[in-house]
């Protein structure tokens, strides 16, 4: 039988600076071709509201492959039962026996994600952050601006989202983390997104909009963007004209991000050439393709990759 872990196990074996370090380290190995990552698997489903994510691929002679399958109902607050749950699955690449079952119940796939957020805050965002806005609060807008501890320095954040009780509900639990504490970060609300935008050069937004919340005529000079929420066909955060006025566009996945993300809606509409979009794992590589003025603005459309699940998968299984 394969071992199984369980998430109280999965939680003590991250190290959160290794974590990021393995996720961007990922997406350089993506973008040089020594990855196998095919299509992303989707279940959708209306009665209750949900999707399912399937996400699977290896690095060319590694010693494993991974599976990932992770959930998301719409509906669960309502029976008072997580939104999210999930399962990683690791195969050796040598006999295709599985050998891990890491029953993360969705955590991992929350922890890289907001790792690739801490990743792309690093390489695009201007070098003085004034204050951070967070659109969204979920889970993963809680953990989107407890990554960014080590990676910006800025002392103040703003929050904005649809109900003002869970913006509320996410000000106070942040307060009273010890990340946040021991950051000293300052938190407050936003009446609007126009507000927020107005107030922040670094913006992370983690919802799962279907239409466009924050708008071209938001943004000011020098702000970069995070979009984390367009993970499926017909998602979208960022209005198209948005990545059109950006100088820089940049996608985790190049082939993904046209398919179902924010770059869709932009290439659609012809806000921008698909040609034009910079893969994240190239400008790590080449700094030079990325930032080159505190002036500019920068928009990273993050929907996800299989590598991510890989990485912190093996950072698991090694540990």
């Amino acid at each position: 039988m394969p071992k199984v872990l369980k998430l109280d196990e999965i939680k003590s074996q991250i190290n959160i600076p290794k974590m990021i370090q393995a996720i961007e380290d990922g997406f350089v190995l993506y973008s040089e071709d020594k990855v196998v990552v095919p299509p992303v698997g989707f279940l959708n489903f209306t009665d209750p509201p949900g999707d399912v994510h399937i996400k699977y691929g290896y690095v060319k002679g590694d010693d494993v492959y991974v599976l990932k399958i992770a959930s998301g109902f719409y509906e669960n607050e309502k029976l008072g039962v997580p939104f999210a749950d999930g399962v990683i699955l690791v195969f050796s690449q040598q006999t295709g026996h599985l050998k891990l079952i890491l029953h993360d119940e969705c955590w991992l796939t929350d922890m890289r994600t907001a790792a690739a957020g801490a990743v792309a805050a690093k390489h695009l965002a201007p070098s003085k952050v004034n204050c951070i806005g967070i659109i969204g609060t979920g889970g993963q807008a809680r953990m989107q601006l407890e990554l960014l501890k080590d990676i910006v320095d800025c002392r103040q954040c703003v929050v904005w989202g649809r109900d003002d009780a869970k913006v509320d509900k996410m000000i106070s639990d942040l307060r009273a983390s010890p990340t946040i504490q021991d950051w000293g970060l300052q938190i407050e609300a936003a009446a609007s997104v126009e507000e927020l935008a107005a107030k922040c050069n670094l913006i992370v937004t983690t919802t799962s909009a279907r239409e466009p919340l924050v708008l071209a005529d938001h943004v000011q000079e020098g702000t970069h963007i995070t979009a984390m929420g367009s993970d499926d066909h017909g998602k979208q955060e960022l209005e198209a004209a948005l990545l059109g006025k950006a100088d820089i566009v940049v996608a985790d996945s190049i082939s993904q991000c046209v398919d179902h993300g924010e770059c869709f809606h932009a290439v659609q509409d012809g806000s921008i050439a698909a040609e034009s979009i910079l893969e994240l794992g190239n400008v790590i590589k080449d700094p030079a393709l990325g930032r080159s003025s505190d002036n500019q603005i920068t928009v990273a459309d993050l929907t996800g990759v299989a590598i991510q699940d890989i990485q912190i998968a093996k950072m698991v299984s090694r540990a």
